[in-house]
């Protein structure tokens, strides 16, 4: 949440919201191109340059000179985004925002953005769906969209030159590059992380969580499943296509989960 969201919800609550680091997740960007069989590489500027609509065709020699060994075809590409507001937007436009001047000054960083071109789908389900329909199309998800219904995903190059896909290994490394610069509201931005192995469309998922619970039952019950989750409940992030918290971070978390009373 912005600053502002905060205090809105805040006031007219009279409680305090807490922002918690749950895993770390990732946005791809996943495609149908016939014929191409393998994860293809995209630098940033390819990225926003498709998204901005300023790369139309998949053999663009942006993207061409970055896999000299696929055979891209010369058709159009179908840009394919978010029409609901959502994190998944938020962390691909935050990331577009880094690396793209022309994508912060133009189009903006939010939940919800008014895209230059493409078409729309609702929910990483809508998007997934309209990819896998539509030949030469294009689309931003989270990984496990496009594991379970078996799409390529780009490795994307990263501020170290590096082409890195999103695995376990690659958004843990992205958190631990700015574990030093967390603030104490544990609110942070990792896309474009800085480190060789760190995948640069990452985030970490947050539950938000009002202080102060009115009902003694029901928030007994979710600090007791906060302090499972952050403790047992990691090792089942990676079936899900997330990666556990790193230790620090996981202190970090169950600092502010002590604090929730009822």
């Amino acid at each position: 949440m912005s600053d502002e969201e905060i205090k809105k919800a805040n006031e007219k609550n009279n409680n305090n919201i807490i922002h918690i680091p749950t895993v770390i997740g990732s946005v791809v960007l996943t495609y149908n191109i016939p014929g191409v069989d393998k994860n293809i590489n995209l630098t940033p500027e390819a990225i926003s340059g498709i998204y901005l609509g300023k790369i139309k065709k998949w053999n663009d020699p942006l993207i061409q000179k970055e896999n000299p060994d696929v055979k891209l075809p010369d058709k159009e590409i179908i840009v394919c985004y978010r029409t609901d507001g959502s994190g998944t937007t938020f962390v691909f436009t935050d990331y577009l925002g880094k690396v793209s001047p022309d994508w912060k000054a133009n189009v903006g960083v939010a939940k919800d953005v008014k895209f230059p071109i493409g078409q729309g789908g609702k929910g990483n389900e809508g998007v997934t769906g309209l990819v896998k329909q539509l030949e030469y199309s294009i689309g931003y998800v989270e990984l496990i969209y496009a594991l379970q219904n078996k799409l390529r995903y780009a490795n994307v190059k990263n501020q170290d030159g590096q082409y890195i896909a999103p695995n376990l290994q690659s958004l843990t490394k992205a958190a631990e590059q700015s574990i030093n610069e967390m603030p104490d509201d544990l609110r942070q931005s990792i896309t474009n992380a800085k480190g060789p192995e760190s995948y640069p469309i990452s985030s970490y998922t947050y539950l938000l969580i009002y202080e102060k619970q009115k009902d003694a039952n029901k928030g007994k019950t979710l600090k007791e499943f906060l302090v499972w989750s952050m403790n047992d409940g990691e090792k089942f992030a990676t079936d899900l296509g997330y990666a556990p918290l790193p230790p620090t971070v996981i202190t970090k978390s169950l600092e502010k989960v002590n604090k929730i009373n009822y």
